[in-house]
């Protein structure tokens, strides 16, 4: 395992059961985690293990319920044009889907297309 920080190269990191975690920037990693930060950017994987990038398009392969809307994101559903952000919370991907708006989603619920 590299033992400096992805996000800000410091050496001063230290593990804390699973995770790797930052003590200048705060930055927290795990050595398995599907989403990590390198020196090329932000590496997102899909539920199948393929990198996404800005702009790719992605099937989403689970109902996912949506807070204060009356139906989920149906299982198919393709979203085009996605944007990759780093997220606390999980939630990588920014995009807009057709009848929901501008929505974040997880990188795990779905697929490359």
């Amino acid at each position: 395992m590299n033992t400096q920080c992805p996000k800000c190269s410091s050496s001063y990191v230290y593990a804390e059961g699973e995770l790797w975690i930052c003590p200048e920037c705060a930055h927290e990693w795990s050595s398995e985690n599907k989403n990590e930060t390198t020196e090329a950017g932000l590496v997102v994987k899909d539920a199948s293990g393929n990198v996404l990038k800005d702009g790719d398009s992605v099937t989403v392969i689970k109902n996912l319920p949506v807070k204060g809307a009356s139906q989920d994101i149906k299982v198919g559903t393709k979203v085009k044009n996605i944007r990759l952000v780093e997220s606390s919370n999980g939630h990588n991907i920014s995009c807009k889907i057709e009848g929901f708006g501008a929505m974040a989603l997880k990188s795990e619920f779905v697929r490359k297309a």
